[in-house]
């Protein structure tokens, strides 16, 4: 069975490191999708002063979360909560999330992108008023899991043109480097209050659309106060290439990198994300706690195109590609927002 690859901080800060093998061993074909980096400076500090927000900010009152709002967006910018489905097609309100773009606040000033990409290009949205420490919070702890993102790319664009000479050299990274996009996904799961919440998967089996997301470890709460979490069998499970699902515990010191299509498609294939759920907790000790935990995906511009990388095009299909959706998810020439979504 596959294992967590786990890399040092220094390593990706070290030009002159070779890691091929810890790529191939996590990203391959082989890999589960997912690598941790340890010992990144200061982030054990930025996790505990923002985690915390996530649920203050689901304690306000309901007309300052929707000031919050941003319905022109899909509720890709600000609150949102109840707009997404579970797998049953009820509304999901288990889960409340706060999304922004951690680098700009306006992506771009252009009102025709706002309304054909609104998901990518509207500005941002913040609780300055109610909750003023949010904004900062956010943005630093954004910028750090988008700064180690693109030092990892780098490593990834060595391994794919190991593989593939063809590819461009730094195409990968230059893709997520050069947009203006990213977004930050801030996540309150809400507080079972029944055995039947408790049983309930709080995100269902997806896979990642975007390039690369950055995932800190979960912060339980109950109280107001830190606690351990409840159950021993929930939080982030991932299907291995063998179809066997794999519990990956991310450690509270460590920021988590996960692959995602858009980054597998301009790899070749070489590169592969995985699909992947985040089980609740299902033991009576998770009556009255909650989950508080802070995602950033790494996309590409609305105008990348998703094109392989030099190949026979008429004899690679989305299959072979591993993309996991249904076949018309990828066709040649599609660009970025034709094809990702910073939801699951």
């Amino acid at each position: 069975m596959a294992q967590v690859v786990t890399l040092d901080y220094q390593q990706l800060t070290d030009p002159g490191a070779d890691l091929l093998d810890e790529i191939e061993k996590a990203y391959g074909p082989s890999g589960l999708g997912i690598l941790t980096v340890a010992n990144v400076p200061g982030l054990p500090a930025l996790r505990q002063r923002l985690l915390p927000l996530a649920q203050r900010f689901a304690e306000l009152p309901e007309e300052a979360k929707r000031r919050c709002e941003d319905p022109d967006s899909l509720y890709n910018f600000g609150w949102s909560h109840g707009v997404e489905s579970l797998q049953d097609g009820r509304p999901d309100r288990n889960k409340g999330s706060y999304y922004a773009n951690p680098l700009h606040d306006r992506p771009t000033e252009d009102a025709q992108l706002m309304r054909s990409y609104p998901m990518y290009c509207r500005p941002n949205v913040w609780p300055n008023e109610n909750l003023p420490e949010l904004e900062p919070a956010f943005r630093e702890l954004g910028r750090l899991i988008i700064d180690i993102g693109l030092l990892l790319t780098r490593h990834c664009d060595r391994y794919a043109q190991s593989k593939n000479p063809r590819i461009p050299p730094g195409r990968l990274e230059a893709a997520i480097g050069s947009s203006p996009c990213p977004k930050g996904r801030l996540l309150h799961y809400f507080p079972a209050t029944s055995a039947d919440d408790a049983s309930a998967s709080w995100c269902g089996w997806h896979t990642d659309h975007g390039s690369l997301t950055g995932l800190m470890a979960a912060m339980y709460m109950k109280d107001g106060k830190v606690v351990p979490g409840p159950d021993e069998r929930a939080g982030l499970h991932i299907r291995d290439r063998e179809g066997q699902v794999v519990r990956v515990r991310i450690p509270a010191d460590h920021i988590a990198y996960q692959m995602g299509e858009a980054m597998q498609v301009p790899s070749g294939g070489l590169l592969r994300a995985t699909p992947h759920y985040v089980q609740a907790p299902t033991s009576a000790a998770a009556l009255g706690v909650s989950r508080n935990t802070f995602a950033v995906f790494m996309q590409p511009r609305w105008d990348e195109p998703m094109d392989l990388p030099p190949c026979d095009h008429s004899t690679v299909s989305a299959a072979d590609m591993g993309v996991a959706r249904q076949p018309s998810a990828w066709l040649p020439g599609a660009f970025g927002p034709e094809f990702c979504d910073t939801r699951p």
